[in-house]
């Protein structure tokens, strides 16, 4: 990759919590809310129904009806992108149809988990769903909770199919990241899939970022990633040591567990995670509200 690609779902774009009420359901009036609130905030695009989603709890229904508040909400304001891959490449595909009908702008599959399936295996799961909408796809690749890496060779492969665009990299390792990126195809992008990890995926070649801090700092965010890609590297370390503490205090615990209380506590309320994941401890509630207010000067 000798020129840094075009972002094609922005530079920053937000992988949207779901929202829940006492009883457990969706509530869907927030997710509304929340969704328009990180319009006004940095982010260019929203990621629905992933990780910081709490995809592997939500059914088929609520994840459609996900697709659809999201487009209604800010559909015409910035990206939508459905998280449709799931360790079922047939349901992945329908999750994927649906999405094309509900009028989202982009799909996010990540790699099948659990089954650990071969790179080929790899290939021709992205390469069906890929197929099944005339939709820019992004993978999403994290061995950390897929047990599986997405190899740059497999990547390289991948980024023949016309529809697969690009790819968020949560690998945490920038030397490999960094040849990654030498070795994709021009135009090809990637995302940083990792907050931490952003500011240095930016700087090796990267377009961006797919953000869970940005719920709580989607101002900051943008500024650095602007900063860096309009050159000013000074500005962008500046504000990446800012938002370090707000790093550490969001993964202190599983994904989103930190992040639905700092968001219940500073924002509005958003309801506790679905089993198996449980509420924030009080020491992490605060260690989340110490990061926002040392990065407001408070």
């Amino acid at each position: 990759m000798e020129h840094r690609p075009d972002a094609p779902f922005g530079p920053v774009l937000t992988a949207v919590i779901t929202p829940f009420g006492e009883d457990g359901s969706v509530d869907y009036g927030t997710f509304w809310r929340l969704t328009r609130h990180l319009s006004e905030h940095g982010s260019e695009g929203i990621v629905v129904g992933g990780t910081t989603g709490e995809a592997p709890t939500l059914s088929k229904v609520e994840k459609i009806a996900l697709f659809k508040a999201a487009v209604d909400a800010v559909g015409d304001r910035m990206n939508v992108v459905a998280g449709t891959g799931t360790y079922d490449t047939r349901e992945s595909i329908e999750l994927t149809e649906r999405a094309a009908e509900s009028g989202c702008h982009a799909i996010m599959a990540v790699t099948p988990y659990y089954s650990r399936p071969p790179q080929q295996g790899l290939v021709e799961h992205f390469g069906a769903i890929a197929g099944a909408a005339d939709l820019p796809l992004m993978v999403y690749n994290i061995p950390s909770r897929t047990a599986t890496r997405i190899e740059i060779e497999t990547l390289q492969e991948l980024a023949e199919h016309p529809n697969i665009v690009a790819v968020k990299d949560a690998v945490d390792d920038i030397e490999w990241t960094r040849s990654e990126i030498e070795a994709l195809p021009e135009g090809f992008a990637v995302y940083s899939g990792s907050d931490a990890m952003t500011l240095e995926i930016v700087r090796a070649g990267g377009v961006g970022v797919v953000s869970v801090v940005s719920h709580l700092a989607g101002d900051e965010v943008r500024s650095m990633v602007d900063a860096e890609l309009e050159g000013d590297g000074d500005r962008a370390n500046e504000i990446d040591a800012r938002l370090q503490p707000l790093y550490e205090a969001l993964f202190v615990e599983s994904n989103p567990i930190p992040l639905k209380a700092g968001l219940s506590e500073l924002w509005r309320p958003v309801g506790e995670p679905r089993l198996p994941l449980v509420p924030a401890s009080e020491d992490t509630v605060n260690q989340v509200r110490q990061a926002v207010g040392s990065l407001q000067g408070e």
